[in-house]
Formats: C-alpha cells, sequence, structure tokens
C-alpha cells in the first residue's frame, strides 16, 4: 500500500528572495559544470547553491540562514499540490505532463510498493546522502508513475509559475477533498520510480540510520500514465570504443529507426540482437560511454572524432518499463529518459 499525505512545504519568499525565474533550476544530476556556474551567478538564493554545493556544511548553513532570514518560509498547513508542465519535447511536439506532489512513505523494494526500473552506482549516493545528512530536507521532489488517472476540474489561476529551460511549471495548492480521494485511490498501487533512484534509495539509507518518523517520508511527484503527455525518449550511447561491433549497412534513417543503428566512420550500421535496444547495446559492450538524448548531437560527437562509434536506440516501451519493474528486474543505466525534467526550487519538504 502506497502511503501519501500532504506536508508543509518550505518554499521562497520572493519579495525577499528575488524573482522565481533565477531562483529555479533543473535538477542536480543534469547540470554541467559550467551550467552550475551559470546558476550560481544567476541569484545568492539560486537553488543549485543547496543541490550542488561547495560542501554540504555550505548547503546546511544556507538553509539555516535562509529560514532565519525570511528567503525561505514554511507553509502553516500541510498540502497536496497540483503540478502541470508545458513543454516541447526532442520530437518538437509540444505536450502537457501533470501529477500530484506529496509526501510519501519510504517503502523497501522488497516490498514491492515502490518499484525500480535501472541499475543505481554508489558514488552519486554517497554524496547525496552526506547532503541530506547536512540538511536535512528534501531538496528535489523524485518522479514517479501511477497507473491510474487523475481529473481535476476549476483549478482557476496558479499559485506559482515558472519558465526554465523551456519548460512551464505550474503549482496550484489543492484541497483536504482532494487528498482523501487521493489516499483511497493509491490504497493498491504500485509506484514506477521513472527519475529519481539514487535519491530514493538514499532516503532509505538515511531513514534506516536517522530513524525518526520524519526521515520516513520523502516528497515527490506522482504522474499518472493515463495523459497524452506523459512520454519516454530514447537516451543515446555515444562510444569511444565499439569493440568490433558489426552490422548491416543502411541509408541514414529517419524518425523512425528500424533497430539499434550504429553510426561509425560516415555510414549508418543496422545491428541485428534480441530485447531491448538498451539491453542490446549493452551486451555489446561499448567502452567510454557517454548519453545523449540528441541524435545530431551523438553523431556530431563521432564526426568531431571525439567518439569511435555512436549507437542510435529507439525510445524504451512505458509497458517494458513496467514489466521489467514488476518483474522485479533492473534495465542498464539510462534505459529511459522522461523529458522534461522536473524544476527544483520550487517546493522544499524539511525533515522536522
Amino acid at each position: 500500500m502506497a502511503v501519501v499525505k500532504p506536508f508543509r512545504a518550505l518554499r521562497y519568499d520572493e519579495a525577499t528572495a528575488g524573482a522565481l525565474p533565477e531562483l529555479v533550476a533543473p535538477p542536480y544530476d543534469v547540470i554541467s559544470d559550467d551550467q552550475r556556474r551559470e546558476y550560481l551567478a544567476r541569484s545568492p538564493h539560486n537553488v543549485v547553491h543547496l543541490t550542488l554545493p561547495e560542501s554540504e556544511d555550505e548547503a546546511a548553513r544556507l538553509v539555516r540562514e535562509w529560514r532565519e532570514s525570511g528567503v525561505l518560509v514554511r507553509d502553516e498547513e500541510p498540502a497536496f499540490w497540483w503540478l502541470s508542465q508545458d513543454y516541447t519535447g526532442p520530437d518538437g511536439v509540444a505536450r502537457t505532463r501533470s501529477g500530484v506532489v506529496a509526501s510519501l512513505r519510504l517503502e523497501p523494494y522488497e516490498n514491492r510498493v515502490v518499484l525500480p526500473h535501472e541499475r543505481t552506482h554508489a558514488g552519486p549516493k554517497e554524496g547525496r546522502l552526506r547532503l541530506l545528512r547536512a540538511t536535512r530536507t528534501q531538496l528535489e521532489p523524485i518522479f514517479l508513475l501511477w497507473d491510474g488517472s487523475i481529473e481535476l476540474d476549476g483549478l482557476g489561476e496558479p499559485e506559482m509559475q515558472v519558465d526554465e529551460g523551456g519548460v512551464t511549471s505550474r503549482l496550484w495548492r489543492l484541497g483536504a477533498e482532494f487528498g482523501s480521494a487521493l489516499t483511497e485511490e493509491l490504497a493498491d498501487a504500485q509506484l514506477l520510480i521513472a527519475d529519481g533512484h539514487h535519491r530514493y534509495e538514499t532516503a532509505l539509507a538515511f531513514h534506516e540510520e536517522d530513524g525518526t518518523e520524519a526521515s520516513a517520508w520523502m516528497m515527490v511527484v506522482i504522474v499518472p500514465t493515463d495523459q497524452e503527455g506523459l512520454t519516454i525518449f530514447p537516451t543515446h550511447r555515444v562510444a569511444g570504443r565499439v569493440n568490433g561491433v558489426r552490422g548491416t549497412a543502411i541509408d541514414r534513417p529517419g524518425d523512425e529507426l528500424p533497430g539499434v543503428v550504429l553510426y561509425r566512420g560516415g555510414e549508418y550500421l543496422l545491428v541485428d540482437g534480441d530485447g531491448l535496444d538498451v539491453e542490446v547495446v549493452e551486451r555489446l559492450a561499448p567502452e567510454d560511454v557517454t548519453y545523449t538524448p540528441q541524435v545530431a548531437e551523438a553523431v556530431a560527437a563521432v564526426d568531431r572524432g571525439e567518439a569511435e562509434g555512436a549507437f542510435l536506440l529507439r525510445p524504451t516501451p512505458l509497458d517494458d518499463v513496467w514489466a521489467v519493474a514488476q518483474r522485479g528486474d533492473v534495465m542498464p543505466q539510462k534505459s529511459t529518459y522522461f523529458f522534461p525534467k522536473l524544476t527544483s526550487g520550487l517546493l522544499f519538504h524539511p525533515l522536522d
């Protein structure tokens, strides 16, 4: 059983902190070093000062000071929130994706309430754990999928709205009656982690060592799957070495790939293999792999001589993602690309 509750959010007070567009940013794990410097320079109160700080102690000091000075203020009453994101995907199509922001009771994976679908790595979790220990604040929500639907009418004007990276995020505070209905709807639900595996596992580890009731909860965005705006895009693999992979030469493919395509030496090769595209490439064991959602970027890296080849992949179907997770299996890293990412800095979840 998935247990959710409203929470007393910590939020920026724009009268003190500055305008919201100067304060928000993408999640920590998609920000390059150059982008980090840019966001830090936007405002002394930009969320990146917390999510990618100079040190964990510095982030803890800033959270404390911002709360004391009124840069961050705590809501008096707990609430659920409705988040809507307007975006144009890598395919050039405009869409809207929506979900509910809530506080979720953490469940170990073996309870089969929250399901992972990708492997994680120890390094990122160690850094996030130190940050959570220091700040005792969930700084960014994770993104969960729920095989259900929610329809809301008459929301009116949003309480918050901001454009970041071409994505317009809008937030509405929801009434108590919505919370009761949501709790009932989720009673028998399984929730699939779309984005945020490292942070979820970090929260579990922190609760195990902290042992408090407050640390048993985590800020999440639960996105119903029954909406046209929910899409998965592929993440292509750019390989320093492709290790002798062969294929059948084909013409330059269009938007619909015929299978796994290797671009190497100015030609496109169709690669044979069974299973999901990400599994086919993993078995081929390319080396020095980096990732990009853009075909043009992957091809350009090869043309510039920065990589031997680029594996171009089709999106992993959502039904297959669910099937893998429900079997208790996991896919390779970067198997799915749920676009857009959730904007950080809209809401914070203190663990006190």
